[in-house]
């Protein structure tokens, strides 16, 4: 005799059998302590070269301890990283972001020689052939990356001592507000980019933008007609700018504007300097007439 009950409980067994959905992984500190010095404390796994875990990982990073004492190229531990404990920010792409090919390519140029001397040669693992170029994927690399001079705080910009890292943000913009626009629990915000002083994934013109709030974004109000810092987050995926949880936007004032804009043109000269090092020291091994991104080592 038929029961009524018999498709309910057929489906209840199929449905215990059922693996249960895989939960895309979050991002956790960063534990491999080769790559605790790095401008990032927050990583997904499993990485770029497909280590589940960090432990995993921390035995594999290992052996290139030696290399690394070597000091063949001042990129090589942040290239390293960015494999190994990849970025990762909120409401970020699925997949880890990876480093710029031009910063493998540095970190190649300068160990391969070493390497071909006990014998060994760069890791397929580590080829830098499908790794994106700086102004055409994205990427993460050093020169992208704004850091803090020294401990230096003040009244008029009350961040910790890691203004530009502004907790995580990725976005540092001195902007103007036209409008704000609401539109059920979603609001808006149309403003005028005045300076961009940090971007990593999105790129942000000199001209009105739209600012995408969150509910829970603790921000002050945004004004009409006012200027404003403001450090928030991007979606590459979407090419958004955004105000969520830890964003900060404060009203413009010229001290604060200054204290940012010395300690960003001093990170810049920095920078300069680096790459101008790391451009001499990458002669020795390429073509002088060889483009940055696709030059060629040599023995």
């Amino acid at each position: 005799m038929f029961s009524p009950l018999l498709p309910v409980a057929l489906l209840a067994a199929a449905c215990a059998l059922c693996p249960e959905p895989v939960r895309a992984a979050s991002c956790e500190p960063v534990r491999i302590p080769l790559c605790r010095s790095m401008p990032w404390n927050m990583t997904k796994m499993p990485n770029h070269l497909h280590h589940s875990t960090q432990d995993n990982a921390v035995l594999a990073i290992e052996q290139f301890e030696g290399l690394l004492g070597t000091g063949c190229s001042p990129d090589l531990l942040f290239f390293l990283c960015a494999m190994y404990a990849p970025i990762c920010t909120i409401d970020f792409q699925h997949e880890p972001i990876k480093p710029c090919k031009a910063v493998c390519e540095r970190a190649k140029c300068g160990c391969e020689p070493v390497m071909k001397r006990y014998n060994h040669s760069w890791p397929d693992s580590l080829s830098c052939n499908d790794l994106p170029l700086y102004d055409r994927g994205v990427c993460i690399s050093p020169e992208a990356i704004v850091k803090a001079e020294g401990p230096e705080s003040s009244p008029d910009f009350p961040m910790d001592s890691n203004n530009l890292h502004c907790k995580g943000a990725n976005t540092v913009i001195r902007a103007r507000v036209r409008e704000v626009r609401s539109r059920g629990p979603e609001l808006t915000a149309v403003v005028d980019v005045k300076e961009v002083l940090k971007s990593s994934l999105v790129n942000i013109p000199k001209e009105t933008q739209t600012l995408y709030y969150s509910s829970s974004c603790l921000c002050p109000p945004l004004s009409a007609g006012d200027e404003y810092l403001i450090m928030g987050y991007e979606n590459e995926e979407r090419s958004r700018l955004l105000l969520i949880e830890g964003s900060i936007a404060q009203r413009w004032k010229d001290k604060m504007g200054r204290k940012v804009k010395v300690r960003h043109r001093t990170h810049s000269k920095k920078v300069l300097k680096k790459t101008k090092q790391n451009s001499r020291q990458d002669n020795t091994h390429s073509s002088s007439n060889t483009h940055p991104d696709t030059k060629m080592c040599t023995d």
